[in-house]
């Protein structure tokens, strides 16, 4: 006998991809984790055939053979703009793994996976740094966040420059004094910024260990440099001044509203970071519940999916109750 799946649930990161296989009752059939979402990088077709890679791994761990797909739901990755989703969904309909297709941002997975129902603001500060907002009604909230040209500041790679170009500053005598110029070099076990920048510039240290640096410049601030201090702040100010207006935007400003934290660096709960996030919004918008979103975002693109479905509340909770 056929499995019937209802919602193809897929959080498709720029490190990893996961995908659930959910029954019309709430229940994970399945579930697979693979590489990379990518289009940027290798294209999308190419992209589309390791996310195909790991459905396939998900629909071998099905009990039984796959008999029908109704809806995916894929929170994507570099989908950051209205036309790229709708370049995706194209993509993904002619695949014809399903038989409705949704594209969505990632940043709505983290959203939705933490709230009941689809209303409230998630900021995302991983490498990058996003924001999303949406009320049941269908309204959504959003930023290009494409970077420093649509202006975007910090996340993990953000502030991992910015220390870098500080500490470099301070060495040669055209930035003010600060402790990274020790701790920057330090952490890679090296004598000088000099060092670190020609280590950087010349390959001995891979670009994607610069992300690395982002946990020494949260340190060092908190050790008492006003330099690395001034990062951090300037960081809890960018999540505030985001979240306060996609709130606004939307209309839940002066109402009770979830504003969920996300991504590498809000996780790690560095202490200056969630203090000033929280001051900066007891301020700026003073009803909102500010909390770090600890679900998968694989269960936000799989609540997405049922709310599409018109699933009723009790699949929702069951589904819920699955990922703990």
């Amino acid at each position: 006998m056929g499995v019937n799946v209802s919602v193809v649930a897929v959080d498709a990161g720029n490190s990893k991809t996961d995908v659930a296989l959910v029954g019309a009752d709430g229940t994970v059939l399945s579930r697979a984790r693979g590489g990379g979402f990518q289009p940027p990088v290798v294209g999308v077709e190419a992209a589309l055939d390791e996310l195909g890679a790991t459905l396939d791994r998900a629909v071998a761990a099905l009990p039984g053979p796959l008999d029908s797909a109704g809806h995916l739901s894929a929170c994507l990755a570099n989908a950051d703009l209205p036309v790229e989703e709708a370049e995706l969904t194209a993509a993904l309909e002619a695949r014809a793994w399903a038989s409705t297709v949704e594209v969505r941002n990632d940043t709505f997975a983290v959203l939705r996976a933490g709230v009941d129902e689809p209303r409230g603001v998630a900021v995302v500060c991983g490498a990058g740094i996003n924001c999303v907002g949406m009320t049941p009604d269908g309204r959504t909230a959003r930023f290009p966040a494409i970077g420093r040209i649509s202006g975007d500041w910090g996340g993990g790679g953000g502030l991992a420059e910015e220390a870098l170009w500080c500490a470099a500053r301070a060495e040669d005598g055209r930035g003010g004094p600060t402790e990274l110029v020790r701790t920057l070099p330090g952490h890679f076990g090296l004598p000088s910024m000099y060092a670190l920048i020609e280590a950087l510039h010349r390959g001995a240290i891979a670009p994607t260990r610069r992300h690395e640096l982002t946990p020494v410049l949260f340190a060092t601030a908190a050790a008492g440099d006003p330099v690395a201090a001034a990062l951090v702040e300037r960081q809890a100010q960018e999540v505030a001044t985001m979240a306060a207006v996609a709130l606004a935007r939307l209309d839940l400003l002066e109402e009770d509203a979830p504003v969920l934290l996300g991504g590498s660096v809000l996780a790690a709960r560095h202490p200056q970071l969630d203090e000033r996030i929280g001051a900066l919004l007891a301020d700026r918008a003073p009803k909102a519940a500010v909390r770090v979103v600890l679900e998968p975002p694989v269960l936000g693109a799989a609540l997405l999916g049922l709310d599409r479905t018109g699933a009723a509340p009790q699949v929702h909770r069951r589904l819920r109750a699955q990922y703990g």
